[in-house]
């Protein structure tokens, strides 16, 4: 039975797929190889980890602008994620987001989404209508 979570309404196209989950925050510039496709800073607990065609749930985002035109570089080699879900997200990364047309949710009326989601979870999120639903839980 599908799990609606209902979030603030967010950016982006609704896109479907399998979640990818950390208590950790999230930059563009200084965690991810944008060239292979992982996570590349040794410190951040999904280290060497695709977030290729994933759904990223993490705590919110950091660093500054070049987060934003990332996002878009990454969306245009098809090397992005399907969509980032935060706790809390900053306006930088939502631009970013706008930017690439990538879909973008954050602050749920449940609690943190890495509290309420889990890596495996298969998802659709829906910025438009401010829910995420987890369709199929991985056990």
């Amino acid at each position: 039975m599908p799990i609606v979570l209902a979030c603030h309404r967010g950016i982006g196209p609704d896109v479907a797929g399998p979640a990818l989950v950390a208590e950790d925050n999230f930059s563009a510039r200084y965690d991810l190889d944008r060239l292979a496709g992982t996570f590349s800073r040794p410190a951040h607990k999904l280290f060497g980890q695709s977030y290729v065609g994933r759904v990223l749930v993490l705590e919110t985002a950091k660093g500054g602008v070049a987060s934003a035109w990332m996002l878009r570089e990454m969306a245009e080699r098809k090397l992005a994620p399907l969509a980032i879900i935060f706790d809390r997200t900053n306006t930088i990364l939502a631009q970013g987001a706008a930017f690439a047309d990538m879909a973008m949710v954050d602050r749920f009326e449940a609690g943190r989404p890495t509290e309420l989601i889990r890596t495996g979870d298969e998802l659709r999120v829906e910025p438009a209508a401010g829910r995420v639903v987890i369709l199929n839980r991985d056990s």
